[in-house]
Parts: C-alpha cells; structure tokens; sequence
C-alpha cells in the first residue's frame, strides 16, 4: 500500500504569484479561453480578467468509472458540457485548468478543442509529472512543479468534499 501523498496548502496570495508567474510564459495572444470545470474557475477567471480575454466558455469532463475488472484510468471521458465547434474554430484558445495530475481532463479537452478547429493550448497552476500518463508531454504553460496533493484556497471549508485547514 502507498503511503498517502503529501498534501500541501496553497494560499490566495501565492495563486496570485502563480497567476503572475504564468502571465511572461505566453507566446502568443489567445482569442478564447476553455476553463476546464470546477477547478479552472478560479485560476481561469484571474487569467482572463489579466489578459483581457473575454470570449471565455467552460467545458465539463467526467471519467466514469467502467466495470470492475477494468481499470478505470482507461474510461472514455465524458463530456458533460462542451461548447458549440463554432465558438472555438479557427481561434488560439487557452485551455486553463487548475492542476496537472494524470493530465487526462486537460488533454482530452485540448483534442476536442483540435478537432472543432481551434489552436489549443493548456495552461495549470500546477503540473504533477510524477502522475502524468503522458509520458514526456505536458501543459504546454506552468507555474509550478509539484509532487503533492494540492489543496487550493477555494477548496477549504467548503462543500462536500471539504478539507478543513487542520487536517492538512
């Protein structure tokens, strides 16, 4: 059994110093903007208002699990909300998530993104490459590596899945 992974509290102030940390990285300037839900919101937001990005859609990704004997890191992802092709063909588009793990979310949004015609290119506050199952690939912007679980300042107290500060 593997020991449970480091866990690490991200404050407000320092997403705004990854949010000023991404910012220098761009290569280019970006028409439209994917946030990848729930956990791009917040960093995705930041990143618009920053950029002054306001052609901003959403898309939500679910990998559900599939019978038993299959291991469910191999489920097709499920998209539970995706914007229309048009919204996106023919603009560079920045795919904003919160965190990198095995990376399955942010790429499988990135393809949609390539095959209604835009130029899609990933962006996360955190890239975990110890978790990727891509191999040498990674977002193709960053701010940080990690090899913790990460819990961002909008996930604590709140909600179902609430992490309370003293537990971490």
């Amino acid at each position: 059994m593997q020991p449970e992974p480091r866990r690490e509290l991200v404050s407000w102030d320092e997403v705004d110093r990854l949010i000023d940390h991404l910012i220098p990285q761009f290569r280019r300037e970006f028409t439209a903007m994917v946030i990848v839900t729930r956990g791009g919101i917040v960093p995705g937001g930041m990143l618009a208002e920053a950029m002054d990005i306001t052609h901003i859609l959403t898309a939500a990704v679910d990998f559900p699990a599939q019978l038993a004997q299959e291991k469910s890191i191999m489920a097709w992802p499920e998209f539970i909300q995706f914007p229309a092709d048009e919204k996106m063909r023919g603009r560079p588009t920045l795919i904003v998530d919160d965190i990198w793990g095995s990376g399955r979310t942010i790429t499988a949004v990135k393809n949609r993104v390539s095959a209604a015609g835009g130029f899609p290119e990933t962006c996360v506050l955190h890239f975990n490459p110890y978790r990727s199952l891509f191999g040498s690939h990674r977002p193709d912007y960053y701010a940080a590596v990690t090899n913790a679980y990460i819990v961002y300042p909008w996930e604590v107290d709140r909600g179902a899945d609430r992490v309370l500060l003293g537990e971490i």
